[in-house]
Formats: structure tokens, sequence, C-alpha cells
């Protein structure tokens, strides 16, 4: 679309956008801010909000993990995905509410949210149907798997207090060790899509070993994602100039996240638990 993408770093507690580092970056070139809510803990709106006010700027919201999160804003809480002029959820196997596939966009425009129809739908004609005046793509979700969406999100609540109840049972686990555990602002209520570990530094080893050991016991693990200014798709293509992020480049070789699903039961929790703690004590 002819823009150019400009990275910030992570918050290190968070892992979301350092929304001072945003607001160092806009210029008088800056057209929107993407916000993406990390493992289920919000961006910062409030403050978020604030800058995009201040210099009239459009939010893309990504709260593909964050279905039921909240942030307080002006001393509201608000639930994600409610803060963009666009946002998006993702509706993928692994998420809070899964379609097995799919998505879903939001915005409260209504000539904005017929273009998106038609993106979804081909752009097939509206008078004449094969004639196409834009491009579009097949981007729907069938009715079966939004049917199975529907009925998930009637039991949000009971999802969201069990991912937080898994949170809570793994942090009392690993009190004491030489990890970060996730971390929840007080203005933010995480939905726990994930449960990340970050290794300290005078632990000798990275994620990948760290993963090594613990599937040698049994317990399957995911690394954090790679910083955008690394992948090489974009790097090869000169889409993303140098910029440095080490908090970003840090989280990704040093940690990890654990079984997090809603399936997992208070047993396996434990056996998780002890496993990294085995681990850990071998080093």
């Amino acid at each position: 679309n002819g823009l150019k993408p400009v990275l910030v770093d992570c918050d290190p507690r968070t892992y979301c956008m350092n929304v001072d580092a945003v607001r160092k970056n806009v210029n008088d070139k800056t057209s929107a801010i993407m916000p993406v809510h990390i493992y289920g803990h919000p961006v910062n709106m409030e403050s978020l909000l604030e800058i995009a006010d201040e210099h009239n700027l459009k939010i893309i919201e990504d709260a593909a993990e964050a279905h039921g999160a909240e942030c307080r804003v002006d001393g509201t809480w608000r639930r994600c995905g409610s803060f963009g002029d666009v946002s998006a959820f993702s509706f993928y196997a692994n998420k809070n509410i899964s379609c097995g596939e799919g998505g879903m966009v939001l915005c409260d425009d209504d000539e904005l949210a017929e273009r998106l129809r038609a993106r979804r739908n081909l752009c097939f004609g509206s008078e004449e149907r094969f004639c196409h005046e834009d491009r579009g793509w097949n981007f729907r979700i069938t009715n079966m798997q939004a049917a199975l969406g529907c009925a998930q999100l009637e039991r949000i609540e009971q999802f969201i207090a069990r991912k937080i109840e898994m949170m809570n049972k793994y942090s009392d686990g690993f009190r004491n060790l030489s990890l970060q555990v996730p971390h929840v602002e007080p203005w933010a209520k995480t939905s726990v899509w994930m449960y990340g570990l970050v290794l300290d530094d005078s632990v000798a080893y990275d994620a990948k070993e760290f993963a090594k050991r613990l599937a040698e016991k049994g317990v399957q693990t995911r690394p954090f994602f790679m910083g955008m200014h690394e992948q090489p798709v974009y790097r090869e293509r000169g889409l993303i100039t140098a910029t440095e992020c080490p908090v970003t480049e840090h989280i990704s070789r040093r940690g990890l996240y654990l079984p997090s699903g809603q399936a997992i039961t208070d047993e396996q929790i434990a056996t998780v638990i002890a496993a990294v703690r085995e681990v850990l004590a071998q080093d």
C-alpha cells in the first residue's frame, strides 16, 4: 500500500510494544499505529490512544491473541478489539476461541465495513456478479466454523477464568527459579493466550536448549516469536531497514511457552512444573 513499516522494541515485562518508543518514532509522515496484544496481554492503549489523538493517527488493532482481554482507559475497562479504527481477531486452532481457522475484522464505519465485506468475497459486482471493479480475495469463513465460534463466545468468561487459574498455578510452581514468569500490569486484564517463560541471564543455555531438555521429559514447548526485523523474508526484500530491538532479541532467544490449552488438567500442569524445576536444578 506504499506505506513504510517502522518497528519499535517491546516492553520487557509485557512483551507488547513499548509505547514510549512509539512516541519517539512518530513524525509527520506517520499514518497509523498497529498495536499487537501479545500472548493475551494488552498493549497500554490509554497511552497509545493519547498519541494517536495528538497526531491524528489511525489505530489498526491486532487482537488475534487477546480474545476477552481488557485494558483500562480513562477509568473504564474495555475489551481488546474495541480500540482500533480497524481491529482483527484470529480463530486459529490454538486461540481461546477457535474455529479451526479463519478470523474476523471489526470496525464501526459503514463504508469501510462494506469495502471489507467486498474484499473478503472476491469483490463480486453489486449489479453484475462477475464484473469485478476491484481486487478481492476468498477470505470467507464457513457457516459451520462461524457457528462453532459463536457457541464458544457464549463461554468466553469460563475460558478466561480457567486460563487465569492455569497461569496462577504455573507461576506459583515456579517461585524462586531463574525465570521471568508472565507479568500483568494493573491497567490490564490478560486472557493468557499462552503462558511464557524467559530464562534469566544466569542460566547458561538458551531457550532452544531449555526446550530440548524439557522435551526429553515429555513436555512440549514452543519458542517465542522472532522479531520482524530479523525475518529473512523482510530483510531480503528491503522492507525492514536496520532496527535495534534488543529486548525483542533477548526474549526471542531466551523465551518459550508451555502447554497452555483449554483442556490441560491440573495433573498435567503439575507434571510440567516438576519437569521445569528438575531441568533447572540440573544446571
